[in-house]
């Protein structure tokens, strides 16, 4: 399948390094391949390996098989879809601010067998879109919410905790590369709301525009909030939210206090998440990197999939089995808790170390504390082994006349 892509920032090299990276697995599953054969640019860009061309007339020409819009803005990148669907041009976006604004128009102008994807306008490599439109497609949504913006919440994550003061935690933003030279549209929470526009419309049809809805940012929240949120046991989240009530749907994005015992208070720094709750699975949480070149490619190439040919597909996944091998039992590996009953007695720790030591486990802790009848409870972490190492400890240690029933073994996955 040949691609163009407009644009050539950010995304658009994340899409080309994972079509790159992930080419095996793509012709694995879906028996075909993506090519990228012509990239628009407004001035030629020197690591684009790609033929390019600052004439969009030649994107409508060429042989392309789908346009993935990647640029940013509104008005020239709605024309530029514009005319590409009308060529009959599959069209694929990440434009969220585009979509606030012109998905019903869009929808219009789609001819039948026409795709149009924008998985990773909301949430990045979050498939929320997805979930919503197919995964859960017959169900009530009966509320959303939702931390769609990486900036605000890396900000909000640092000034709750570590007291960082908000300028301060903008400007590490900005240095680590969370927000832009200008950030106003994550701070003053339009960013969230172009994306939650979009929720709004496939969980409850609504045509609603940004301006619509109550939006609030961040700019205005202080290190003073965070000492009355840390004193009522809250935390403070730029949330997007909607809400169906009868026949009224609310939508609005506000920095809100929620029981930092609550799912969305632990979603930290840059990450994203969306807490969906309908009539039918109740709450799901879905969680992930809002942003990024790679993660939002990622969303990009689960639409690009969706316009390949899978009639074909195999039920289980992949269309040529790829060569992998499964592990052997005796090789995993991992770290290893174990809880015994011992006798109370001198060298009983001394005999266990050295069962570990002499099959080459390495102890990582031991803990200990008195039980019933002379007896003790040991607990034991280690470094990392395999299944053979530790069934041949197991053994060892149950031949022992100071171990006392049975020994529980939990692995540890880190």
């Amino acid at each position: 399948m040949k691609i163009a892509l407009l644009g050539y920032g950010t995304v658009a090299r994340g899409v080309a390094a994972l079509i790159e990276k992930n080419s095996d697995i793509i012709k694995n599953r879906f028996g075909d391949k993506l090519d990228i054969n012509l990239v628009y640019v407004k001035s030629k860009k020197d690591d684009c390996p790609y033929t390019q061309t600052s004439n969009f007339e030649d994107i409508l020409n060429s042989d392309c098989d789908v346009v993935c819009e990647l640029m940013g803005g509104t008005t020239f990148a709605y024309e530029c879809i514009k005319k590409a669907l009308e060529k009959g041009k599959h069209v694929i976006t990440a434009n969220k601010a585009l979509l606030a604004y012109y998905r019903y128009d869009i929808e219009n102008m789609l001819k039948p067998n026409q795709y149009f994807g924008y998985e990773a306008s909301v949430a990045g490599g979050v498939p929320i879109i997805k979930i919503i439109k197919e995964g859960l497609s017959a169900n009530k949504f009966i509320n959303i919410k939702g931390i769609l913006n990486g900036t605000s919440n890396y900000i909000l994550t640092k000034m709750q905790n570590e007291g960082l003061s908000y300028e301060i935690a903008l400007k590490q933003a900005q240095e680590l590369g969370y927000a832009e030279a200008d950030p106003t549209l994550d701070i003053n929470g339009m960013d969230a709301a172009h994306k939650l526009t979009i929720l709004a419309s496939l969980a409850y049809g609504v045509n609603i525009k940004p301006e619509d809805i109550l939006v609030q940012g961040i700019d205005k929240i202080s290190n003073d909030d965070f000492y009355f949120a840390k004193e009522f046991d809250y935390c403070i989240k730029l949330l997007a939210i909607a809400k169906q009530d009868g026949d009224n749907v609310e939508l609005r994005v506000n920095p809100t206090m929620i029981d930092k015992g609550s799912i969305l208070a632990n979603v930290s720094n840059s990450m994203n998440a969306i807490l969906v709750k309908d009539n039918a699975l109740g709450d799901s949480l879905y969680y992930g990197a809002g942003a990024g070149g790679i993660q939002t490619a990622s969303a990009v190439l689960s639409d690009l999939m969706e316009i390949v040919d899978i009639k074909n597909r195999k039920m289980l996944g992949y269309k040529t089995c790829p060569r992998l091998n499964l592990v052997n039992i005796d090789e995993i590996c991992t770290k290893y808790y174990l809880r015994l009953i011992v006798d109370d007695k001198i060298g009983v720790l001394k005999e266990i170390t050295s069962l570990m030591s002499n099959n080459e486990i390495s102890i990582d802790s031991l803990m200990q504390r008195p039980s019933k009848n002379q007896s003790r409870v040991i607990f034991i972490t280690t470094h990392m082994a395999n299944e053979k190492q530790i069934k041949k400890v197991l053994q060892e240690l149950k031949s022992q006349d100071f171990v006392k029933g049975d020994i529980n073994l939990i692995r540890i996955e880190e």
